[in-house]
């Protein structure tokens, strides 16, 4: 997939509020890109399920629970995909498998989910569920919290964060490919992780006047050198339009979820790592931190 040519869209439907919200962002992407949106709704079984064969043959009454599911997933979709080609689809298995498996067969171009918040058995679901799809899907993910309000196939403000990884850098492309056809504003934010928050020499017991003015400097070399390599990134990523760039300290998922909120960001891009021991760890530390408590949707970006 080049930029966002999205063509092929799977959503997931679990038939919860916040599932229905995220079908809702599927079909306006959908109807934005002339794509295709499949919609899934995954019966979870165990597995091997007793009436499932190896050769994937169902037992009559598990056909026919599926066909009721599936013209429930017909019927959620009436209404609101008018004008939109949707398959509607229902399987049974395990939900993980069965979303990366049909949007393999789809060769999907993006995944959009709905995320349930962070209390009690939603919680449970995030976790054993989004996340999962999160880390293994090929394809990019798009998650819709609860709380994200106004639902456009074209968003208007996308930050994009940068740790100058190749990730990261393919995220640009995206979101500049986004930004270009959307034509919507794109900023750039890279965080350097910091101790202090303070803007100028930090207060520290212990440390002399001298080591404080050290520390100041040296801050301020990082900042000047992110900031220079944050503007040439933006540059040659739409160098037909301006690009904001911007470059704080903190907690790299602190400063961008406070970034979006302060530029009423209505996307997030995020790039992520493949999918070994060391980058779970990095999903854990920053994109899901992210992905749990952002108020607009958040495009994730295989590198």
């Amino acid at each position: 997939m080049r930029g966002m040519d999205v063509k092929r869209i799977l959503c997931p439907l679990d038939f919860s509020e916040p599932s229905a919200h995220a079908l809702d962002q599927a079909v306006q992407l959908a109807r934005g890109y002339d794509a295709r949106l499949t919609v899934l709704h995954v019966r979870p079984t165990v597995v091997p399920h007793p009436d499932i064969s190896p050769e994937g043959h169902m037992a009559p009454w598990l056909v026919a629970e599926l066909e009721t599911l599936r013209q429930r997933v017909l019927a959620a979709c009436a209404d609101a995909a008018a004008g939109v080609q949707v398959d509607a689809v229902a399987s049974a298995g395990d939900p993980v498998h069965e979303i990366l498996s049909h949007a393999n067969t789809l060769t999907a171009d993006l995944i959009v989910l709905g995320t349930h918040g962070l209390s009690g058995f939603q919680h449970l679901v995030l976790g054993s569920v989004t996340e999962k799809v999160l880390r293994r899907a090929a394809c990019p993910v798009l998650t819709v919290p609860p709380r994200a309000s106004d639902v456009d196939a074209r968003f208007t403000r996308i930050l994009c964060a940068v740790d100058f990884s190749d990730c990261s850098q393919h995220a640009v492309t995206f979101a500049a490919a986004l930004a270009r056809q959307a034509g919507a504003s794109l900023s750039l934010l890279h965080v350097i992780e910091w101790p202090w928050h303070e803007s100028a020499i930090p207060e520290t017991v212990g440390v002399s006047v001298a080591q404080a003015q050290a520390m100041a400097d040296y801050r301020r070399y990082l900042e000047t050198g992110a900031a220079e390599r944050l503007a040439a990134i933006g540059a040659a990523a739409m160098p037909d339009r301006p690009v904001s760039t911007s470059v704080s300290f903190g907690r790299p998922y602190v400063e961008l979820l406070d970034a979006a909120r302060r530029s009423g960001a209505d996307l997030i891009v995020l790039g992520v790592r493949g999918r070994g021991p060391v980058d779970l760890g990095f999903f854990g530390s920053t994109a899901n931190h992210v992905v749990r408590s952002a108020t607009c949707p958040v495009l994730t970006v295989r590198g």
